[in-house]
Protein backbone atom coordinates (compact mmCIF):
# COMPACT_ATOMS: atom_id res chain seq x y z
CA UNK A 1 0.00 0.00 0.00
CA UNK A 2 1.30 3.46 -0.87
CA UNK A 3 2.56 5.27 2.22
CA UNK A 4 1.09 8.55 3.29
CA UNK A 5 3.79 11.16 2.89
CA UNK A 6 3.40 14.24 5.04
CA UNK A 7 5.37 17.25 3.85
CA UNK A 8 8.28 14.98 2.94
CA UNK A 9 9.74 17.25 0.31
CA UNK A 10 9.78 20.33 2.53
CA UNK A 11 11.10 18.39 5.50
CA UNK A 12 13.99 16.91 3.55
CA UNK A 13 14.89 20.26 2.07
CA UNK A 14 15.14 21.66 5.58
CA UNK A 15 17.19 18.72 6.84
CA UNK A 16 19.60 19.02 3.93
CA UNK A 17 20.40 22.67 4.58
CA UNK A 18 23.88 23.35 5.88
CA UNK A 19 25.79 26.62 6.32
CA UNK A 20 27.49 27.71 3.11
CA UNK A 21 30.70 29.66 2.57
CA UNK A 22 30.16 33.10 1.03
CA UNK A 23 27.82 32.02 -1.73
CA UNK A 24 28.26 29.85 -4.78
CA UNK A 25 31.40 30.56 -6.80
CA UNK A 26 30.53 31.14 -10.44
CA UNK A 27 26.83 31.91 -9.99
CA UNK A 28 23.64 29.92 -9.51
CA UNK A 29 23.42 28.22 -12.90
CA UNK A 30 25.30 25.10 -13.99
CA UNK A 31 28.96 25.60 -14.89
CA UNK A 32 28.50 23.99 -18.31
CA UNK A 33 24.98 24.57 -19.67
CA UNK A 34 23.28 21.83 -21.63
CA UNK A 35 24.71 18.81 -19.81
CA UNK A 36 22.53 16.15 -18.22
CA UNK A 37 20.93 17.24 -14.96
CA UNK A 38 21.90 13.99 -13.19
CA UNK A 39 25.37 12.98 -11.95
CA UNK A 40 27.80 11.42 -14.44
CA UNK A 41 28.56 7.69 -14.39
CA UNK A 42 31.54 5.93 -15.89
CA UNK A 43 34.98 4.47 -15.34
CA UNK A 44 38.36 6.05 -14.57
CA UNK A 45 41.76 4.49 -15.24
CA UNK A 46 43.72 5.73 -12.20
CA UNK A 47 42.77 3.39 -9.35
CA UNK A 48 43.77 0.24 -11.21
CA UNK A 49 46.34 1.32 -13.79
CA UNK A 50 47.85 4.59 -12.56
CA UNK A 51 50.67 5.75 -14.82
CA UNK A 52 50.67 2.40 -16.62
CA UNK A 53 47.69 3.40 -18.74
CA UNK A 54 47.83 2.64 -22.49
CA UNK A 55 45.58 2.82 -25.50
CA UNK A 56 45.17 -0.95 -25.47
CA UNK A 57 44.09 -0.95 -21.83
CA UNK A 58 41.51 1.79 -22.37
CA UNK A 59 40.03 0.01 -25.38
CA UNK A 60 39.80 -3.26 -23.46
CA UNK A 61 38.09 -1.55 -20.52
CA UNK A 62 35.68 0.18 -22.89
CA UNK A 63 34.80 -3.12 -24.53
CA UNK A 64 34.21 -4.62 -21.08
CA UNK A 65 31.88 -1.77 -20.16
CA UNK A 66 29.75 -2.72 -23.13
CA UNK A 67 29.89 -6.51 -22.82
CA UNK A 68 29.23 -6.51 -19.06
CA UNK A 69 26.08 -4.45 -19.40
CA UNK A 70 27.54 -1.57 -17.39
CA UNK A 71 27.25 0.85 -20.30
CA UNK A 72 23.55 0.08 -20.59
CA UNK A 73 23.24 0.50 -16.81
CA UNK A 74 24.49 4.09 -17.21
CA UNK A 75 28.29 3.92 -16.98
CA UNK A 76 29.19 5.78 -20.17
CA UNK A 77 32.18 8.04 -19.47
CA UNK A 78 35.57 6.40 -20.02
CA UNK A 79 38.08 8.72 -18.35
CA UNK A 80 41.79 8.50 -19.16
CA UNK A 81 43.58 9.86 -16.11
CA UNK A 82 47.12 11.25 -15.77
CA UNK A 83 50.14 10.05 -17.83
CA UNK A 84 48.47 9.97 -21.25
CA UNK A 85 50.31 13.02 -22.61
CA UNK A 86 53.75 13.32 -24.15
CA UNK A 87 56.15 15.22 -21.86
CA UNK A 88 56.29 18.13 -24.32
CA UNK A 89 53.73 20.09 -26.30
CA UNK A 90 54.03 20.14 -30.08
CA UNK A 91 55.53 23.00 -32.10
CA UNK A 92 52.23 24.90 -32.04
CA UNK A 93 51.92 24.61 -28.27
CA UNK A 94 49.26 21.92 -28.29
CA UNK A 95 49.11 18.89 -26.06
CA UNK A 96 49.87 15.61 -27.77
CA UNK A 97 49.48 11.98 -26.83
CA UNK A 98 52.47 9.95 -25.71
CA UNK A 99 53.41 8.13 -28.94
CA UNK A 100 54.28 4.87 -27.16
CA UNK A 101 51.30 4.72 -24.83
CA UNK A 102 48.73 6.07 -27.30
CA UNK A 103 50.13 5.51 -30.80
CA UNK A 104 46.79 6.10 -32.54
CA UNK A 105 46.32 9.48 -30.84
CA UNK A 106 43.53 10.77 -28.65
CA UNK A 107 41.11 11.70 -31.44
CA UNK A 108 41.17 8.09 -32.64
CA UNK A 109 40.57 6.86 -29.09
CA UNK A 110 37.62 9.23 -28.75
CA UNK A 111 36.17 7.93 -31.99
CA UNK A 112 36.58 4.34 -30.78
CA UNK A 113 34.62 5.14 -27.62
CA UNK A 114 31.89 7.07 -29.41
CA UNK A 115 31.38 4.24 -31.89
CA UNK A 116 30.52 2.01 -28.91
CA UNK A 117 28.02 4.39 -27.39
CA UNK A 118 30.49 5.63 -24.78
CA UNK A 119 31.78 9.08 -23.87
CA UNK A 120 35.40 10.23 -23.75
CA UNK A 121 37.01 11.65 -20.63
CA UNK A 122 40.53 13.02 -20.27
CA UNK A 123 42.75 14.51 -17.57
CA UNK A 124 44.73 17.72 -17.07
CA UNK A 125 46.00 19.99 -14.31
CA UNK A 126 45.21 23.61 -13.51
CA UNK A 127 48.86 24.64 -12.98
CA UNK A 128 51.96 24.12 -15.11
CA UNK A 129 52.21 20.44 -14.16
CA UNK A 130 49.85 17.53 -13.78
CA UNK A 131 49.81 15.69 -10.45
CA UNK A 132 52.39 13.07 -11.41
CA UNK A 133 54.63 15.76 -12.87
CA UNK A 134 54.24 17.84 -9.70
CA UNK A 135 55.16 14.77 -7.64
CA UNK A 136 58.16 14.05 -9.88
CA UNK A 137 56.99 10.62 -11.04
CA UNK A 138 56.28 11.57 -14.67
CA UNK A 139 58.39 13.80 -16.93
CA UNK A 140 57.51 17.16 -18.38
CA UNK A 141 55.32 20.11 -17.48
CA UNK A 142 52.15 19.83 -19.54
CA UNK A 143 49.52 21.23 -17.19
CA UNK A 144 46.88 23.53 -18.66
CA UNK A 145 47.70 26.58 -16.53
CA UNK A 146 48.18 29.47 -18.97
CA UNK A 147 47.08 27.23 -21.87
CA UNK A 148 43.39 26.99 -21.06
CA UNK A 149 42.04 28.21 -24.39
CA UNK A 150 44.25 26.12 -26.67
CA UNK A 151 43.84 23.04 -24.47
CA UNK A 152 40.05 23.36 -24.35
CA UNK A 153 40.02 23.70 -28.14
CA UNK A 154 42.29 20.66 -28.45
CA UNK A 155 40.06 18.57 -26.17
CA UNK A 156 36.94 19.59 -28.08
CA UNK A 157 38.65 18.74 -31.37
CA UNK A 158 39.43 15.27 -30.05
CA UNK A 159 35.79 14.72 -29.13
CA UNK A 160 36.34 14.91 -25.37
CA UNK A 161 33.15 14.82 -23.26
CA UNK A 162 34.62 15.05 -19.75
CA UNK A 163 37.64 16.84 -18.28
CA UNK A 164 39.06 15.79 -14.91
CA UNK A 165 41.03 18.80 -13.70
CA UNK A 166 43.35 18.63 -10.67
CA UNK A 167 44.92 21.55 -8.81
CA UNK A 168 48.17 19.76 -7.86
CA UNK A 169 50.00 22.65 -6.27
CA UNK A 170 51.01 23.71 -2.78
CA UNK A 171 49.71 27.20 -3.64
CA UNK A 172 46.81 27.75 -1.23
CA UNK A 173 45.63 31.09 -2.65
CA UNK A 174 41.84 31.00 -2.98
CA UNK A 175 41.95 33.81 -5.54
CA UNK A 176 44.39 31.85 -7.69
CA UNK A 177 42.18 28.78 -7.57
CA UNK A 178 39.10 30.76 -8.54
CA UNK A 179 40.98 32.41 -11.41
CA UNK A 180 42.43 29.14 -12.71
CA UNK A 181 39.27 27.04 -12.54
CA UNK A 182 37.16 29.85 -13.96
CA UNK A 183 39.56 30.29 -16.89
CA UNK A 184 39.18 26.65 -17.91
CA UNK A 185 35.43 26.66 -17.35
CA UNK A 186 35.11 29.65 -19.67
CA UNK A 187 37.42 28.08 -22.24
CA UNK A 188 35.34 24.89 -22.25
CA UNK A 189 32.13 26.88 -22.63
CA UNK A 190 33.59 28.78 -25.57
CA UNK A 191 34.33 25.59 -27.52
CA UNK A 192 30.60 25.02 -27.95
CA UNK A 193 31.03 21.38 -26.93
CA UNK A 194 29.29 20.14 -23.80
CA UNK A 195 32.15 18.89 -21.66
CA UNK A 196 31.72 17.83 -18.04
CA UNK A 197 34.13 19.87 -15.93
CA UNK A 198 35.26 17.86 -12.87
CA UNK A 199 37.62 19.75 -10.57
CA UNK A 200 39.69 18.80 -7.54
CA UNK A 201 40.83 21.93 -5.66
CA UNK A 202 42.31 19.79 -2.87
CA UNK A 203 45.19 17.96 -4.58
CA UNK A 204 48.55 19.21 -3.38
CA UNK A 205 47.02 21.42 -0.68
CA UNK A 206 48.12 20.31 2.79
CA UNK A 207 46.03 20.92 5.88
CA UNK A 208 42.83 22.15 4.22
CA UNK A 209 40.18 21.00 1.76
CA UNK A 210 39.22 23.97 -0.45
CA UNK A 211 36.66 21.86 -2.30
CA UNK A 212 34.69 21.53 0.93
CA UNK A 213 35.44 24.99 2.29
CA UNK A 214 33.84 26.73 -0.69
CA UNK A 215 30.86 25.96 -2.92
CA UNK A 216 32.24 25.66 -6.47
CA UNK A 217 28.90 24.71 -8.00
CA UNK A 218 28.80 27.51 -10.56
CA UNK A 219 32.38 26.86 -11.65
CA UNK A 220 32.44 23.08 -12.12
CA UNK A 221 30.06 20.26 -12.90
CA UNK A 222 31.54 18.15 -10.11
CA UNK A 223 33.77 19.27 -7.25
CA UNK A 224 35.88 17.00 -5.07
CA UNK A 225 34.95 17.79 -1.47
CA UNK A 226 37.30 15.24 0.13
CA UNK A 227 40.77 13.92 -0.37
CA UNK A 228 41.37 10.53 -1.98
CA UNK A 229 39.32 7.52 -0.98
CA UNK A 230 41.14 4.30 -0.16
CA UNK A 231 39.59 0.80 -0.06
CA UNK A 232 39.12 0.71 3.71
CA UNK A 233 36.14 1.09 5.99
CA UNK A 234 37.84 3.79 8.06
CA UNK A 235 41.24 5.43 8.42
CA UNK A 236 42.81 7.83 10.91
CA UNK A 237 44.58 9.98 8.33
CA UNK A 238 42.53 13.15 8.71
CA UNK A 239 41.15 15.35 5.94
CA UNK A 240 44.47 15.68 4.08
CA UNK A 241 45.19 11.94 3.88
CA UNK A 242 43.61 8.90 2.31
CA UNK A 243 40.15 8.34 3.75
CA UNK A 244 37.96 5.29 4.22
CA UNK A 245 34.32 4.97 3.24
CA UNK A 246 32.80 6.29 6.48
CA UNK A 247 35.36 9.11 6.67
CA UNK A 248 34.33 10.24 3.20
CA UNK A 249 30.62 10.06 4.06
CA UNK A 250 31.14 12.08 7.24
CA UNK A 251 33.14 14.72 5.36
CA UNK A 252 30.82 15.02 2.36
CA UNK A 253 27.51 14.56 4.16
CA UNK A 254 27.18 18.12 5.52
CA UNK A 255 27.66 19.51 1.99
CA UNK A 256 24.82 17.77 0.14
CA UNK A 257 22.68 20.92 0.05
CA UNK A 258 25.09 22.19 -2.63
CA UNK A 259 23.84 19.59 -5.10
CA UNK A 260 21.68 20.98 -7.89
CA UNK A 261 20.78 19.74 -11.37
CA UNK A 262 24.03 19.76 -13.34
CA UNK A 263 26.16 20.50 -10.26
CA UNK A 264 27.41 17.85 -7.85
CA UNK A 265 29.72 17.27 -4.91
CA UNK A 266 32.27 14.54 -5.64
CA UNK A 267 33.30 12.21 -2.79
CA UNK A 268 35.86 10.53 -5.10
CA UNK A 269 35.65 7.38 -7.19
CA UNK A 270 34.06 4.08 -6.34
CA UNK A 271 36.39 1.44 -4.93
CA UNK A 272 33.91 -1.36 -5.53
CA UNK A 273 35.88 -4.43 -6.59
CA UNK A 274 38.89 -3.60 -4.43
CA UNK A 275 40.27 -6.33 -2.18
CA UNK A 276 40.39 -4.06 0.87
CA UNK A 277 36.60 -3.95 1.26
CA UNK A 278 34.05 -6.59 2.16
CA UNK A 279 31.03 -7.09 -0.07
CA UNK A 280 28.93 -5.29 2.56
CA UNK A 281 31.29 -2.29 2.62
CA UNK A 282 31.14 -2.07 -1.16
CA UNK A 283 27.35 -2.03 -1.01
CA UNK A 284 27.57 0.75 1.56
CA UNK A 285 29.73 2.87 -0.72
CA UNK A 286 27.31 2.45 -3.62
CA UNK A 287 24.38 3.18 -1.31
CA UNK A 288 25.78 6.33 0.24
CA UNK A 289 27.15 7.75 -3.01
CA UNK A 290 23.63 7.32 -4.41
CA UNK A 291 22.06 8.95 -1.37
CA UNK A 292 24.36 11.94 -1.98
CA UNK A 293 23.47 12.09 -5.70
CA UNK A 294 27.20 11.75 -6.35
CA UNK A 295 29.00 10.74 -9.54
CA UNK A 296 29.36 6.97 -9.87
CA UNK A 297 32.81 6.49 -11.38
CA UNK A 298 34.13 2.93 -11.18
CA UNK A 299 37.87 2.28 -11.01
CA UNK A 300 38.24 -1.50 -10.97
CA UNK A 301 39.61 -3.73 -13.75
CA UNK A 302 36.46 -4.33 -15.77
CA UNK A 303 38.06 -7.18 -17.69
CA UNK A 304 38.61 -9.19 -14.50
CA UNK A 305 35.80 -8.63 -12.01
CA UNK A 306 33.74 -11.03 -9.96
CA UNK A 307 30.03 -11.51 -10.34
CA UNK A 308 29.58 -9.90 -6.94
CA UNK A 309 31.42 -6.78 -8.10
CA UNK A 310 29.35 -6.62 -11.29
CA UNK A 311 26.10 -7.11 -9.39
CA UNK A 312 27.02 -4.32 -6.97
CA UNK A 313 27.94 -1.86 -9.70
CA UNK A 314 24.93 -2.79 -11.82
CA UNK A 315 22.20 -2.72 -9.16
CA UNK A 316 19.36 -1.03 -11.01
CA UNK A 317 17.47 0.17 -7.93
CA UNK A 318 20.54 1.87 -6.43
CA UNK A 319 21.46 3.48 -9.76
CA UNK A 320 17.90 4.76 -10.14
CA UNK A 321 18.20 6.52 -6.79
CA UNK A 322 21.50 8.12 -7.78
CA UNK A 323 20.11 9.19 -11.15
CA UNK A 324 16.75 10.43 -9.90
CA UNK A 325 15.69 13.31 -12.10
CA UNK A 326 14.67 15.55 -9.21
CA UNK A 327 18.33 15.78 -8.13
CA UNK A 328 17.73 16.44 -4.45
CA UNK A 329 20.56 14.89 -2.45
CA UNK A 330 19.88 13.11 0.82
CA UNK A 331 20.94 14.09 4.31
CA UNK A 332 21.27 12.67 7.80
CA UNK A 333 18.11 12.21 9.86
CA UNK A 334 18.29 13.76 13.34
CA UNK A 335 22.08 14.05 13.09
CA UNK A 336 22.42 10.26 13.06
CA UNK A 337 25.19 9.23 10.63
CA UNK A 338 23.65 5.76 10.30
CA UNK A 339 20.28 7.07 9.07
CA UNK A 340 19.78 9.13 5.92
CA UNK A 341 16.75 10.07 3.84
CA UNK A 342 16.38 11.36 0.31
CA UNK A 343 13.38 12.70 -1.59
CA UNK A 344 13.00 11.15 -5.05
CA UNK A 345 10.58 11.80 -7.87
CA UNK A 346 7.47 13.87 -7.25
CA UNK A 347 6.62 12.45 -3.83
CA UNK A 348 8.88 9.49 -3.18
CA UNK A 349 11.23 8.82 -0.31
CA UNK A 350 14.28 6.63 0.26
CA UNK A 351 15.79 5.84 3.66
CA UNK A 352 19.25 4.33 4.17
CA UNK A 353 20.29 2.50 7.33
CA UNK A 354 24.02 1.82 7.73
CA UNK A 355 25.41 -0.46 10.40
CA UNK A 356 28.74 1.08 11.42
CA UNK A 357 29.38 -1.36 14.25
CA UNK A 358 31.34 -4.62 14.22
CA UNK A 359 28.31 -6.84 14.88
CA UNK A 360 24.97 -7.38 13.16
CA UNK A 361 22.17 -5.16 14.47
CA UNK A 362 18.57 -4.19 13.88
CA UNK A 363 18.40 -0.52 12.91
CA UNK A 364 15.28 1.61 13.16
CA UNK A 365 14.01 4.95 11.95
CA UNK A 366 11.10 6.86 13.44
CA UNK A 367 8.39 7.57 10.89
CA UNK A 368 7.86 11.02 12.28
CA UNK A 369 11.52 11.93 11.79
CA UNK A 370 11.10 11.55 8.01
CA UNK A 371 7.56 12.96 7.72
CA UNK A 372 5.66 9.67 7.53
CA UNK A 373 2.44 8.59 9.28
CA UNK A 374 0.33 5.45 9.40
CA UNK A 375 2.16 2.28 10.50
CA UNK A 376 0.31 -0.28 8.43
CA UNK A 377 0.46 1.79 5.27
CA UNK A 378 4.23 2.39 5.40
CA UNK A 379 6.37 -0.27 3.75
CA UNK A 380 10.03 -0.08 2.80
CA UNK A 381 11.53 -2.31 0.11
CA UNK A 382 15.28 -2.86 0.32
CA UNK A 383 17.02 -2.00 -2.95
CA UNK A 384 19.66 -4.69 -2.31
CA UNK A 385 17.58 -7.68 -1.22
CA UNK A 386 14.06 -6.90 -2.45
CA UNK A 387 12.72 -7.67 1.04
CA UNK A 388 9.76 -5.66 2.33
CA UNK A 389 9.52 -4.24 5.84
CA UNK A 390 6.29 -2.84 7.31
CA UNK A 391 6.34 -0.20 10.02
CA UNK A 392 5.27 -1.08 13.56
CA UNK A 393 4.72 1.22 16.52
CA UNK A 394 5.83 4.27 14.59
CA UNK A 395 9.12 2.80 13.37
CA UNK A 396 10.63 0.96 10.45
CA UNK A 397 13.13 -1.65 11.67
CA UNK A 398 15.55 -3.66 9.52
CA UNK A 399 18.28 -6.21 10.39
CA UNK A 400 21.57 -4.98 8.90
CA UNK A 401 24.87 -6.87 8.76
CA UNK A 402 28.28 -5.58 9.76
CA UNK A 403 29.20 -2.45 7.75
CA UNK A 404 26.26 -3.07 5.42
CA UNK A 405 23.50 -0.69 4.36
CA UNK A 406 19.80 -1.27 3.77
CA UNK A 407 18.26 1.19 1.30
CA UNK A 408 14.50 1.32 1.71
CA UNK A 409 12.24 2.74 -0.96
CA UNK A 410 9.05 3.78 0.79
CA UNK A 411 5.86 2.50 -0.82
Amino acid sequence: MVAALVAVIAALAAVACTPQQEGRIGGDGPAIPGLAAVPPMGWNSWNTFGCGITEQIVRAQADALVSSGLRDAGYKYVIVDDCWAAPQRDASGRLQADPLRFPSGMAALGAYLHERGLLFGIYSGARDKTCTQYQGTYPGATGSGGHEVIDAQTFAGWGVDYLKYDWCSSNTSHDDQVSSFTAMRNALRDTGRRIVFAINPNSGVAGSVPGAQFDWGGTATTTRVTNDVTPAWSTANGPSGYQGIVNIVDAAGPLTARVKPGSFIDPDMLVVGSSGLTAAEQRTQMSMWSMMAAPLIAGNDLTNMSQQTLDTLRNAAIIAIDQDSRVVAGAMVDDDPEVWSRAIGDKGLVISLTNRSDHARTLSVSLGSVGLVGDASVTGVDAWTGRSFTAQHGELSVPVGVHDTAVLEIR
